[in-house]
């Protein structure tokens, strides 16, 4: 099966601030998704995503299908690239399912709001629609140091 390769990313809303366009833009195709990779097949990619109250993961690009849990409860802020600014309240447990059609993704980023350490587990499906996006050799050296 041939997969979609997305090489082309739109350009961040024009009403956000100049420093989020800037990073929305420098960002935009980055295919971490989490602040640590920890396993990967070639059939997954799983990933771990801690942020501490205040911490923010930068844009990321979601092109795989996918889905979270929240391994802890809390409150987050997201910025989508479709201009959406959305504040949501997470559960212990609470799951999600996404998926892209060729050529579908989401770029996005996360900002810890609540006064506690939110936690998410993230598994990519390798054989989705989309090629996966090429991760940076410090992302995979550090999945090589974890085996």
């Amino acid at each position: 099966m041939t997969k979609h390769v997305i090489t082309s990313w739109p350009d961040a809303p024009a009403e956000w601030p100049a420093a989020l366009r800037a990073e929305f833009a420098a960002r935009a195709g980055n295919g971490e998704v989490g602040t640590r990779l920890v396993s990967q097949t070639d059939r997954v990619r799983v990933w771990t995503l801690t942020l501490k109250p205040g911490e923010r993961i930068g844009f990321h690009t979601h092109v795989l299908d996918y889905f979270w849990t929240s391994v802890t409860g809390g409150e987050a802020r997201s910025h989508y690239g479709d201009g959406r600014i959305v504040d949501v309240t997470y559960t212990p447990g609470e799951t999600r399912h996404l998926s892209f059609e060729a050529g579908g993704f989401m770029t996005h980023d996360l900002e810890n709001l609540g006064t506690t350490d939110l936690v998410f587990t993230t598994v990519e499906f390798l054989d989705s629609a989309n090629a996966p996006l090429p991760l940076a050799a410090p992302v995979l050296a550090g999945l090589e140091q974890a085996a």
